[in-house]
């Protein structure tokens, strides 16, 4: 199979201070023109003192905190052009100046699917662990999390791979090695025009951020195995209680 990379997620979360959520509406969202205005709500939104939730019928979801905003978007069929939460974080931005923001993060998850569990038992416990007492104990085969920090020219990359399961429509399961990548993004915290310009300047060079994504997991972790990362859109995870 061939060597690639599909990813299914793409999150942008900005850290931020004293934020209000509930300014978080679809409303403000709608007339603002942070969304379209014929995006429609996927379901009942969420707004309370502590915290806020906008979910549109396409998957794309906007949730407030009084520390972060996370702006999440499906993305395993979509092309580069196509995807929507960087141009809709930046107008966030550029609408709620007044936000004390502190830091922003982009995030990818990618799947290794297997055929059989002890397949993808093996890529972690044979490829990337080295066997040894400890994975004898307890009363069922041990699960692991693991977590490699990447620090490059102007971020760091944490770069978590665990053990999951793929749930199909009949109920059977899938093993699958699930891939996440966080990449931490400080910014300028001068004065307000050049930390919002900051902002805006990470957001719009997510793509590097997912090339640099690609480029680690397949060369580094899949290069030289006949693994393909690989997901149809709507298939839930169930993660093991250990790592979730």
């Amino acid at each position: 199979m061939t060597q690639s990379l599909e990813v299914q997620e793409f999150v942008i979360a900005i850290a931020v201070r004293q934020h209000n959520p509930a300014v978080l509406t679809p409303d403000f969202l709608k007339y603002s023109g942070i969304v379209p205005s014929d995006w429609e709500l996927g379901r009942q939104p969420i707004v309370t003192n502590s915290a806020a939730q906008v979910v549109y019928q396409n998957g794309i979801s906007i949730t407030a905190e009084v520390n972060k905003i996370v702006f999440s978007e499906p993305i395993p069929t979509k092309e580069l052009q196509d995807v929507s939460i960087p141009a809709i974080a930046r107008k966030y931005i550029e609408t709620l100046t007044q936000v004390n923001y502190q830091a922003v993060s982009i995030s990818f998850r990618g799947y290794v699917i297997f055929e059989q569990n002890n397949i993808a038992r093996n890529y972690i416990f044979g490829q990337l662990l080295q066997s040894g007492p400890w994975k004898e104990f307890g009363t069922a085969p041990v699960q692991a999390a693991l977590r490699f920090i990447y620090t490059l020219q102007d971020t760091q990359l944490f770069l978590d791979i665990n053990e999951v399961g793929l749930q199909l429509p009949d109920k059977t399961q899938i093993p699958a090695i699930l891939f996440s990548a966080n990449f931490s993004h400080a910014i300028a915290q001068d004065d307000l025009k050049t930390r919002l310009a900051s902002l805006v300047q990470v957001i719009g060079k997510w793509q590097t951020d997912l090339a640099t994504y690609k480029e680690v997991v397949n060369t580094k972790f899949l290069g030289s195995q006949n693994y393909q990362i690989n997901i149809a859109p709507d298939e839930p995870l169930i993660f093991p209680k250990e790592v979730s």
